[in-house]
């Protein structure tokens, strides 16, 4: 009876001895974890659109934050002259310990001239150009603290004053398609009836279908993944493109404080999920597919560029060597003319003989 008291008595002490003394790879995962933690997670973050669909409004509430507080707005005049143009922020959240750097690139005077002939061509520029500073770090020498400022989603708002896809809607995402992973938005659904948004949603997917845009695919659920977690996948397929509403007011709805707008007829709440799909799209941002979109940028769109700048590479120096002049070629000696005889003489006592 002792003996099984005493059993009994450190059996806990041992399992918690062991399991702290314990030396195995089952122990990676938490290796992992503390070095990402240590490190750190960066985010780049692109928003594009016509002035006026709430850009701005939508990324301060998504993360709590006044990125352009000290904007100035253009009056119409001054808009005229304005060319597309890139600006970035930068601000450190950090979260229970999860310190994310996140950056927002903005794209103010898309879409505001009368003439939009090209008016994605600095956005590209500037996507194309963060691939290329990369690309060099990661082949220059100090490869240790390479900062990843490639962009890892661009946001697209499309106006909800329409009857779907506009032509500069459809040539903006086909040029970025293949650069950037591209998810696109209706801004300000609080214009529209329910049954006029999930019309617009009808209209906009046909039209993606129809004209062969690639825009962000979310991945399939993992088997093991439990019935819920299925659930709330298939919510957010359905659910794609997002109908948003931003706000950074707080109003009263139902005796609460929440974020909303107030209106003559009402409270429109921007996470409420019967409202809009805030919550959809703050959820696959940064709780659910955040690491997801970092992976395809990385694996697929930054190596199809690498794959075309190392392909580009080879083929200049490929042709700069048929281009160089081949090694001089120097002339052969001609014999003088005692030796021809000597060389005929013998060649006629050979033929006599």
């Amino acid at each position: 009876l002792s003996s099984r008291l005493y059993d009994l008595l450190l059996a806990p002490c041992m399992c918690f001895v062991q399991e702290k003394d314990y030396v195995g790879f089952a122990t990676l995962p938490n290796q992992v974890h503390r070095k990402s933690v240590k490190k750190g997670f960066d985010f780049t973050l692109m928003v594009a659109g016509e002035s006026g669909l709430g850009k701005s409004t939508l990324v301060n509430s998504l993360f709590l934050t006044d990125l352009h507080k000290d904007r100035k707005l253009l009056n119409a005049e001054e808009r005229i002259s304005q060319t597309v143009g890139i600006t970035k922020h930068t601000v450190d959240i950090e979260e229970k310990g999860v310190k994310l750097k996140l950056t927002i690139v903005d794209t103010p005077g898309f879409g505001d001239a009368v003439n939009n002939t090209d008016c994605w061509r600095p956005i590209t520029d500037y996507i194309e150009q963060q691939f290329e500073q990369y690309f060099r770090d990661e082949s220059g020498l100090n490869r240790k603290n390479i900062q990843d400022n490639r962009v890892h989603c661009c946001l697209y708002f499309i106006p909800p004053f329409g009857h779907g896809l506009r032509p500069v809607d459809v040539e903006f995402m086909k040029a970025l398609q293949d650069k950037v992973n591209v998810v696109p938005l209706i801004s300000k659904a609080d214009c529209l009836t329910p049954n006029e948004i999930r019309r617009l949603k009808d209209r906009v997917r046909e039209e993606i279908d129809k004209f062969g845009i690639k825009v962000y695919q979310f991945p399939d659920c993992d088997s093991d993944e439990d019935e819920e977690a299925k659930q709330k996948d298939r919510e957010l397929k359905e659910s794609t493109p997002f109908a948003v509403i931003g706000s950074n007011m707080v109003v009263e709805a139902r005796g609460q404080k929440v974020r909303g707008r107030f209106y003559p007829w009402g409270i429109v709440e921007v996470e409420n999920q019967a409202h809009c799909d805030f919550v959809k799209l703050r959820t696959m941002l940064i709780r659910s597919h955040m690491h997801d979109l970092k992976d395809i940028t990385s694996d697929c769109h930054y190596e199809n560029y690498r794959a075309q700048c190392i392909h580009t590479m080879t083929s200049k120096m490929t042709t700069d060597k048929r281009v160089e002049s081949p090694l001089p070629i120097l002339p052969l000696s001609t014999p003088d003319v005692e030796t021809e005889k000597l060389i005929k003489k013998k060649d006629e006592e050979v033929m006599d003989g």
